[in-house]
């Protein structure tokens, strides 16, 4: 592309960028223009649909990553279909069979949970550790039988639980293992990229999330037969694109159509190649907000800040605060206050997911069973966002002035 297309190109970006009213939002703007312009490039080639561009991301990711194989799909949420779906797949060399439990957290996302009772399987829930809001260990191997064949493991916002036990624990009860990384894409446990401890990892590339491509995920395994169920169940069930096939219409498998786009694959491999600046930056804006918080002198211990594990390099996705339980009769009014004065702020992931109405509709509450850890994380909890640019003073300025208001 010539330098003066370029620069034509930044005028009319330029005309289409709209400023943030908010003072410190959730998520900001991490597009750059030169990310922008990779996407643009592929849409004057006017080949939009996956190609060859995908399938360059894919290598990418998987070599710094650390997976054998990775295949990038529509969003975080489908590499979680393709994951479930792969495992119950009549082509899996150890198929889990319908009816069989899955362990997942009670703090999760909807599409951690929905593929699992889409494949027939039984969902059976976790408790998490309110100090790490991570899946709990202890509870986790009370909630072991012999019906347990996998565990949907959600690592939230860049933290995790002590991974090594996790898989010591599955591989000795031969559960598999799905890493739920869409919200901690970077971080690592004992030098090892979360995702890559089990059988699959899945990852997002929504806008808020670590890097972005708008919409996209990524799906990771370092199994040639997983490799080749997932590619199939991608694009119809067919084995185009597969080693030794010549033939564009053979249909090997069932299938979805979960492709991504190039389009999405150009502006993704480009932030890709910013993610340990991102992650780092990240971390320096934590650090700097906790700082002033605790520094000021309207602190008054009103929250916990939740810390990485132990031996995590954590690649953070937002700021998630705990409410001193002495301040909660606050809560309500203190978030839409923030909201008003311009801090948006969300509950961590959507609470205890026992909570929510879908549960009810679909008869998945479990008799007689308490979730404290994470119903304490919905009651004592909230994040803000951490973004990838460095935080300014003025933002600084005005987290101080209203976080310390909630009395």
């Amino acid at each position: 592309m010539k330098s003066s297309d370029k620069k034509n190109i930044k005028k009319l970006i330029a005309n289409y960028s709209f400023p943030e009213k908010r003072k410190y939002p959730l998520s900001a703007n991490s597009f750059s223009n030169a990310d922008l312009i990779e996407g643009i490039k592929v849409i004057l080639s006017k080949r939009l649909t996956m190609s060859h561009i995908t399938q360059k991301f894919e290598k990418q990711f998987a070599k710094k990553i650390g997976s054998k194989y990775a295949l990038m799909v529509n969003s975080g949420s489908s590499a979680n279909l393709l994951a479930v779906f792969a495992l119950i797949n009549p082509m899996s060399k150890s198929r889990i069979k319908k009816g069989d439990e899955c362990l997942i957290p009670a703090l999760c996302w909807s599409t951690s949970l929905w593929p699992i009772v889409q494949a027939g399987l039984k969902p059976k829930f976790v408790d998490v550790d309110p100090n790490n809001l991570n899946i709990s260990i202890n509870d986790l191997k009370k909630k072991i039988t012999s019906k347990t064949k996998l565990l949907m493991n959600v690592h939230i916002l860049g933290n995790c639980s002590n991974m090594n036990q996790i898989t010591k624990i599955c591989k000795k009860k031969n559960i598999k293992i799905i890493e739920d990384t869409c919200e901690s894409l970077g971080s690592k446990f004992n030098k090892k990229n979360l995702g890559t401890f089990g059988d699959f990892g899945s990852y997002s590339f929504y806008y808020s999330h670590q890097i972005t491509s708008g919409e996209g995920g990524m799906i990771v395994c370092n199994d040639k037969s997983n490799y080749e169920i997932i590619h199939a169940l991608r694009s119809h069930g067919w084995d185009r694109g597969l080693k030794g096939n010549n033939n564009s219409f053979n249909f090997i498998n069932s299938g979805f159509n979960l492709r991504p786009t190039d389009v999405s694959a150009a502006i993704g491999m480009n932030q890709f190649k910013r993610l340990d600046q991102f992650k780092k930056v990240r971390s320096d804006n934590r650090k700097k907000i906790i700082s002033r918080l605790k520094k000021s002198k309207n602190w008054k211990d009103q929250f916990e800040f939740i810390n990485p594990i132990k031996n995590l390099d954590p690649s953070w996705f937002g700021l998630p605060i705990l409410i001193k339980k002495k301040y909660l009769r606050y809560k309500k009014n203190f978030l839409k206050y923030l909201n008003h004065n311009g801090i948006e702020n969300r509950p961590i992931i959507s609470g205890n997911f026992l909570n929510q109405p879908a549960i009810k509709l679909y008869k998945l509450n479990p008799k007689n069973e308490k979730f404290t850890g994470a119903q304490e994380i919905e009651d004592r909890g909230f994040f803000i966002g951490l973004h990838i640019n460095p935080i300014t003073k003025l933002e600084l300025d005005n987290l101080e002035k209203h976080l310390l208001k909630i009395k």
